[in-house]
């Protein structure tokens, strides 16, 4: 009975595509298919990572000892060994980048330019003491 239904509803959804009222089953329609055709590739994938497993242990007895070697070292430690060299070296660089960034904001100011600041600064303040009463030699 629901499957009779659903073939009804998805029939008027067919002959009537301009009807907006469908709009929804449309959506969900598309959605079920996509799901379906996902639930099959991911089986394909998974009968496909099968396969090549079945193959790359098929392929070990047959390895000599300098492929093996080419394939550990080479493809494998070398690989992962300058991929975490890459990251050091961009770690150390940033480090390096920031702190030349923070030596940089820290001598700004030159020693004269401080030095001009401080003494305007302290003739504001010697005039503000003079003005309030205060004295000293």
């Amino acid at each position: 009975l629901f499957d009779s239904s659903l073939q009804q509803v998805l029939k008027r959804v067919a002959d009537e595509p301009d009807n907006e009222d469908f709009a929804d089953v449309r959506v969900l329609d598309k959605w079920l298919k996509l799901t379906e055709r996902i639930s099959e590739l991911k089986s394909q994938h998974k009968e496909a990572d099968a396969a090549l497993d079945k193959l790359a242990l098929e392929k070990y007895p047959q390895l000599s000892v300098d492929e093996i070697k080419t394939l550990v070292v080479d493809d494998k430690w070398l690989a992962t060994l300058a991929q975490r060299i890459s990251g050091e070296i961009d770690r150390v660089s940033q480090a390096l980048t920031q702190r030349v960034r923070e030596l940089a904001e820290r001598y700004e100011s030159t020693l004269p330019s401080l030095s001009n600041s401080v003494s305007e600064l302290e003739t504001k303040v010697n005039a503000h003491l003079e003005k309030m009463g205060f004295t000293w030699n």
